[in-house]
């Protein structure tokens, strides 16, 4: 049985950004437009932007969730144990075009101060959206697009400010 979310103040965290969103991964939900959905995200960041405590998160304009997130004010970052790195895998491989991913991968989709969020999680970061930024490929340098952008699809950078962190 999962213990029930309880709020954790940012102050008593010591998180490694670099760890939990870019080793660990999370699953960012967002509900817009009638439609809740997810997916796998490795890069993003933690910190302070105009004097408020952010979550920032990066989006190809090809991703289904894209489409939602930019018809919602609110997303989330859940964050699992290790045993979910295939069922984080395949929130990432699949798009929700095209199945319910929530479904196929059984699991729960939550509520929070109107934030949806994975209840199967160990760990939340509960965002309202402030700023989405779109990532224009001629500022970038030729390496990264090289790597990065062979496709041609860029990436928006979604800031939103963390309004609170739950823990199990």
């Amino acid at each position: 049985m999962l213990h029930v979310f309880q709020p954790l103040p940012i102050e008593e965290t010591d998180l490694n950004p670099f760890e939990l969103i870019g080793t660990g991964w999370a699953a960012l939900t967002a509900s817009g437009a009638g439609k809740v959905n997810c997916m796998t995200v490795s890069w993003g960041s933690l910190g302070t932007l105009w004097n408020k405590k952010v979550c920032q998160v990066y989006v190809r304009e090809s991703r289904f969730t894209k489409e939602i997130l930019d018809a919602s004010d609110y997303f989330s970052l859940t964050f699992f144990p290790a045993k979910y790195k295939s069922t984080l895998k395949y929130l990432g491989a699949v798009s929700g075009r095209d199945e319910n991913k929530f479904k196929q991968a059984k699991l729960a989709v939550n509520l929070h101060k109107e934030v949806p969020f994975i209840d199967d999680g160990h760990f939340v970061i509960c965002c309202k959206k402030i700023a989405a930024i779109p990532m224009p490929l001629d500022c970038l340098p030729e390496d990264i697009k090289n790597q990065f952008y062979q496709d041609g699809d860029p990436h928006t950078m979604y800031v939103g400010e963390i309004i609170e962190m739950m823990a199990r």
